[in-house]
């Protein structure tokens, strides 16, 4: 008998999921009784505590390794039964993703609607930075993510995708009242500027390029006030509107260069960010061609280095 039916594999995942135990036995259509058995019966054959009881539910360090085996198993049963013909109940293989704000607003997207329909799989997604997302797939929260990290994480493949470059922009009558007589450190560094969030390291990392790293050039503090827009679309708009300077991806800010809505403060300092796909080495054909077609999409859209 295995030391980890799938039953409780599943249930485990789910109430992660769902967030609750309730939820989570609403989904699998037991009660809650049921699913607190098949918790306790995992905990004991793992001898940890896997779950925190919180609300929502958070998986301790140990559960993330069963979470990670329990997404393998449920991605691995699933491939098992599209080539055996089997899964006419109409279930879906949900396939847990993290992925950047603009990677999802210019091409993620149009990835995931060129994967064939008849893998029969529904799309899990999260949202984090680039920078961080690697934490995901540790977590086994995740199959798979769009990182900016090389180095592949335990249990993972990693491939280069390509490279988005951003801009560093501003609206005219902004630029003209803040960079007046050119652009320089200082300059940016006191100018109002737009964050997508606390985790974006963009503006801040272009502010600190302009030293050029050269000994004796100490990095800057932060001077000038940061406005917080964590909406890709509305980042980009609060740039447009004058509320600060940013960094917006060349395919996002080209045509409002172009038709002078924008104005490029720096073009001979664009902001280069390599981007990778990292997945699970569990084989699956799902995921393969899943990640075929991330591949292709992404060669359209990304600088290739």
């Amino acid at each position: 008998m295995s030391r980890f039916p799938s039953e409780q594999l599943l249930t485990f995942a789910t109430v992660l999921s769902e967030g609750t135990l309730d939820a989570a036995a609403r989904q699998l259509s037991i009660t809650p009784s049921a699913v607190s058995q098949r918790l306790k019966a995992l905990e004991q054959s793992a001898g940890r505590v896997l779950l925190q009881r919180s609300n929502p539910a958070q998986a301790t360090e140990a559960g993330e390794v069963v979470l990670r085996l329990a997404r393998q198993v449920a991605q691995l049963e699933a491939d098992a039964g599209k080539e055996l013909g089997l899964g006419s109940d109409g279930a879906r293989l949900a396939i847990p993703i993290v992925v950047n704000a603009d990677s999802l607003a210019v091409w993620f997207l149009q990835a995931l609607k060129r994967v064939p329909s008849g893998l029969n799989v529904t799309f899990d997604l999260h949202r984090d930075d680039e920078q961080h997302s690697a934490s995901f797939l540790r977590s086994g929260k995740v199959m798979a993510a769009v990182t900016a990290t090389p180095d592949p994480v335990q249990g993972c493949r990693v491939e280069p995708l390509g490279v988005m470059r951003y801009f560093a922009v501003a609206e005219p009558v902004f630029a003209a009242r803040w960079f007046n007589g050119g652009v320089n450190q200082e300059k940016l560094n006191t100018a109002p500027t737009v964050d997508f969030d606390r985790k974006d390291t963009y503006q801040w990392a272009f502010v600190q390029s302009w030293s050029g790293g050269a000994p004796g050039n100490p990095v800057p503090e932060r001077k000038g006030p940061r406005h917080y827009v964590p909406a890709s679309h509305d980042f980009g708009d609060a740039i447009r509107l004058g509320l600060g300077w940013g960094l917006i991806p060349e395919i996002q800010c080209g045509p409002d260069i172009a038709d002078g809505r924008l104005v490029e403060l720096a073009p001979d300092r664009p902001h280069d960010v390599p981007l990778y796909w990292q997945r699970w080495k569990t084989a699956s054909k799902v995921l393969d061609i899943l990640s075929d077609t991330v591949r292709d999409v992404a060669g359209e859209f990304l600088r290739q280095q």
